[in-house]
């Protein structure tokens, strides 16, 4: 109900400004409301930390929000295709991406690089880790945690250091599997595995000091091209592509090279 306070038959000239203010403010929430969007995203587990800080500088900067699931790359991928309602997915590889843009549930010419991630052997033990090389090449020693090669792209780059290295069969006895890197890395985080390939991400968010750890070559692997990609559920969701074009922006790049990842180079903001 609306309060009028009439004076000499009319009403008051500070009432008529206020209401006009109080318009104008209301129409200008209910516009930001309306452009505002809800993105749902589907993250690739080793970018966890990395995404923790993205979306509230996004989220200040435009006022859309992001909700953000976490997972192997594989098993969001599976998700994607029995149509779990994201619309944009951040693997960590290039081969889903583009699998999902073949199978009509990516949208064409939406697929970049955000981050190419280094692949690590890492342990909380000091020194179990100054010959990398004979402590792979040891038949006995402890229990080495590496992503599911089938659904992890860390894990599946991990079996490719095997291969280099000629130890496949020899490391194979000792091995133990995560369903993704997020759950490889805690079990050496707690102590279920002695060592474990993860990515260079997760170890400078370990907040605990010690340990040791060996930076992969780059030769010894093919290169992890994590891509970000629109789907199609967000192909009409400003958010969505909005999120998108945050990535590539040189504040977010500096966010995600401070983490451990090399980014390819963008045309300048």
């Amino acid at each position: 109900m609306a309060v009028y306070i009439a004076v000499h038959g009319g009403q008051h000239p500070l009432l008529r400004g206020l209401c006009a203010g109080l318009i104008t403010l209301s129409l200008t929430l209910v516009s930001a409301c309306s452009q505002a969007a809800m993105v749902t995203a589907a993250v690739a587990a080793n970018f966890t930390a990395t995404m923790e800080k993205l979306i509230p500088r996004f989220e200040q900067k435009t006022g859309h929000t992001v909700r953000a699931s976490y997972g192997s790359t594989g098993k969001l991928y599976a998700q994607i295709r029995h149509g779990a309602p994201f619309e944009v997915f951040l693997a960590a590889d290039q081969a889903r991406p583009e699998r999902l843009e073949r199978e009509g549930d990516g949208v064409a010419d939406t697929r970049f690089t955000y981050a190419r991630g280094r692949l690590v052997l890492w342990s909380r033990e000091g020194n179990l880790l100054s010959d990398p090389k004979s402590f792979l090449a040891s038949a006995s020693g402890p229990r080495i945690a590496i992503g599911n090669p089938k659904t992890a792209p860390y894990g599946m780059a991990a079996m490719e250091v095997f291969d280099h290295l000629n130890l496949s069969e020899t490391v194979r006895p000792r091995l133990v599997s995560g369903d993704s890197i997020a759950q490889t890395f805690q079990f050496v985080a707690t102590g279920n595995a002695g060592a474990g390939f993860v990515a260079l991400a997760q170890v400078r968010a370990w907040n605990q000091t010690g340990g040791s750890a060996w930076l992969v070559p780059e030769s010894l692997h093919s290169p992890i091209n994590q891509q970000a990609q629109l789907l199609t559920r967000g192909k009409s969701n400003a958010g969505a592509v909005a999120f998108l074009a945050f990535l590539k922006s040189k504040e977010a790049r500096a966010i995600i090279e401070k983490d451990g990842y090399d980014t390819e180079p963008v045309p300048t903001d």
